[in-house]
């Protein structure tokens, strides 16, 4: 195999796992026909299948729709990924773009600021956030974006303290162009590829941090269903009733994995050497 059919295949298995976690997270109650937090004990227990009033993938120790919960899982890590990468990214790429293009003592201050959250490890700075503002979904979006904005920053920064010395930037400082002005039409520009590449990887890492306090309790509300929810409930089930567990993390498997292998695509697409490479 070349190195341009596994580019390929990066992109499409990527895009398809990717792919089979949307149509879950839209029609997954459509195809069930039923609610995720809907009880009914005297189905309790069900195996998937084709023929057990609906089920297709079983139910819990509650009767509850695994199909329908696993829908509703998709649902709440899609919103809280995207939120996060959203928060994380802006706030991270404009912070550390501004640090680099100034420069001097300004840079070593902001710096700082960045050295003080790193040094905090990052689940435990979310346990102690929603331990004292309690379980909901901003709090935990807060919580695990209060330190993803940092390798945004680094990169911004980076780049930003070799592109205030080209020429272009130069030219536009010396047309009247103000900080605001060459940062927006000059630096952060050049910075969105790297930042998307980020986006992608720091996505499946917010979704495993997620499913991570889930599955501790400290995630969304408990009546939410999520997928480190679903492996909680299932762990004393394994055995009996293995689709409870095996298949929210199936889900958190394929979902990983498909942003994974569109991240390593999107960096070997927007890395000039690799591009040269794959021709």
């Amino acid at each position: 195999m070349q190195r341009r059919d596994f580019f390929q295949v990066k992109f499409v298995v990527g895009v398809t796992c990717l792919t089979l976690i949307l149509v879950l997270a839209i029609f997954g109650n459509v195809i069930s026909g039923h609610d995720a937090t809907e009880q009914d004990l005297m189905s309790s227990l069900q195996p998937p299948g084709l023929d057990n009033g609906g089920y297709y993938l079983g139910t819990d120790h509650l009767g509850r729709d695994i199909l329908a919960r696993m829908a509703s899982g998709a649902r709440v890590s899609i919103v809280i990924a995207t939120s996060i990468v959203l928060i994380s990214g802006v706030f991270g790429v404009v912070y550390g773009a501004l640090s680099g293009y100034w420069g001097g003592i300004r840079d070593v201050a902001l710096q700082k600021v960045v050295e003080t959250f790193w040094a905090f490890p990052p689940i435990l700075l979310a346990l102690a956030i929603l331990a004292f503002f309690g379980q909901s979904l901003g709090n935990i979006i807060i919580a695990l974006a209060i330190q993803r904005w940092i390798p945004y920053c680094r990169i911004a920064r980076a780049q930003a303290m070799v592109l205030r010395n080209r020429e272009f930037v130069s030219a536009s400082k010396i047309m009247g162009g103000g900080t605001g002005w060459v940062v927006t039409r000059h630096i952060l520009p050049n910075v969105l590829a790297s930042a998307i590449v980020i986006a992608t990887f720091s996505m499946a890492g917010a979704i495993l941090a997620e499913a991570s306090l889930s599955f501790l309790g400290l995630g969304v509300p408990p009546e939410v269903p999520t997928w480190g929810g679903m492996l909680a409930e299932g762990r004393s089930y394994v055995v009996g009733a293995w689709w409870i567990a095996v298949f929210p993390g199936l889900g958190i498997f394929f979902t990983v994995l498909g942003l994974n292998l569109l991240g390593d695509w999107l960096r070997d697409l927007l890395d000039p050497k690799s591009a040269l490479n794959l021709r």
